[in-house]
């Protein structure tokens, strides 16, 4: 385990590969952290150098008393890279970690290659519904949030054929603190690109589960419409969290639009 202290708070991170290899790093969703994208990573840490981290407020990173901004998360990300000695890097976000790496992409263009940007929008909810989950978690903490997330995350095939997984997965969510959770919905409920991310000029992929209802595929599509050059597509029989599902169809993808942009 490797940690950092940026911002005035500790950050859990894992880098895997060779330093000359292209950076690549992973923001993960809302409730879980970094290994969501275990099953994807280990099909790319032979040809790059893959940095995931968990957010602020998530997994082994501290938990600061909320509430968060989406640049705040951002910065954080400036402050991985830079405690890794990397100058640019793919950002690879899904959920609130596609916001992240859309606010890093128009704070520091320079520093990004290219984004891939899953399940996730340039709006992502509304104010009355952040804060009415907000309220939620107040009251009755993140096991009033168990059944439905787990409903939002993954798809119903996966939900009765995976039942172990669930499981899991639910652990995740519970073990997340409660703080940390409460300030990322705070910066999910401020954070807004639908005026600005057409700014950013770096090579673009959209990705978006076919069964996702918590980012459906409307709002990627709409994303990808906002950023000029921008693809998307989507993946079949995945819901929120295609990194889990589908990982071998998510990394033919991402490799695939990597070499279109000369990543590879």
């Amino acid at each position: 385990m490797a940690f950092a202290r940026i911002n005035n708070n500790v950050h859990h991170y894992v880098s895997l590969g060779a330093k000359s290899n292209p950076a690549l790093l992973f923001a993960n969703s809302l409730g879980t952290d970094l290994r969501i994208w275990d099953d994807v990573t280990d099909r790319l840490n032979e040809d790059f150098r893959v940095v995931r981290y968990d957010k602020r407020g998530h997994g082994l990173s501290d938990a600061p008393p909320s509430p968060y901004s989406i640049n705040d998360l951002a910065q954080d990300v400036a402050g991985v890279l830079d405690a890794l000695e990397i100058e640019q890097a793919v950002l690879c976000g899904v959920s609130v970690g596609g916001l992240i790496a859309q606010a890093f992409a128009l704070n520091y263009p320079k520093r990004v290659r290219a984004l891939l940007l899953c399940d996730t929008g340039a709006r992502i909810g509304s104010i009355e519904s952040w804060r009415q989950r907000i309220e939620i978690v107040r009251a009755g903490g993140l096991q009033a949030l168990e059944a439905p997330t787990m409903e939002r995350w993954f798809s119903p095939t996966f939900r009765a054929l995976r039942f172990a997984d669930i499981r899991g997965y639910s652990n995740m969510l519970l073990q997340t603190s409660v703080e940390g959770y409460i300030g990322t919905c705070c910066a999910l409920r401020d954070a807004d690109f639908r005026a600005t991310v057409s700014t950013v000029r770096c090579p673009t992929l959209v990705l978006c589960g076919a069964e996702d209802i918590a980012t459906p595929p409307e709002l990627g599509r709409e994303l990808a419409e906002l950023i000029p050059g921008a693809q998307f597509s989507l993946i079949e029989n995945a819901a929120h969290l295609p990194c889990i599902e589908q990982p071998d169809i998510l990394t033919q993808k991402m490799l695939r639009f990597f070499q279109e942009v000369q990543i590879v």
